[in-house]
């Protein structure tokens, strides 16, 4: 499995079904260098359970807007459509990990 690039027109479809993860980043963002290889990481692990999704921030304005982003990296946890958490900076592999667990049927 990998993780996918969501945009601000995919955004609500591909996060619609099931237990997503996005990874909402920048490129010149330090904390989100250390984030992504915790994310591709977990993908291969958990990738069958959820589905993973980063969105460039500078790229994509509208949604980190109309979800009231402030800070990046923020992860974006949602479960058939609806945001159940979201965790903001850095979170180690195991800590994401355990989160999105408490989703998982």
């Amino acid at each position: 499995m990998s993780v996918d690039v969501t945009t601000d027109q995919t955004f609500e479809k591909d996060t619609a079904n099931g237990v997503t993860l996005t990874d909402f980043w920048a490129t010149w963002c330090g904390p989100c260098k250390m984030q992504s290889p915790a994310i591709e990481q977990l993908s291969e692990e958990i990738g069958d359970k959820v589905t993973f999704n980063k969105m460039d921030i500078d790229e994509n304005p509208e949604t980190p807007s109309q979800f009231g982003i402030m800070s990046i990296p923020t992860l974006m946890i949602k479960k058939d459509g609806e945001v159940v958490e979201t965790l903001v900076g850095f979170h180690p592999k195991e800590q994401v990990q355990q989160t999105l667990e408490q989703y998982i049927d």
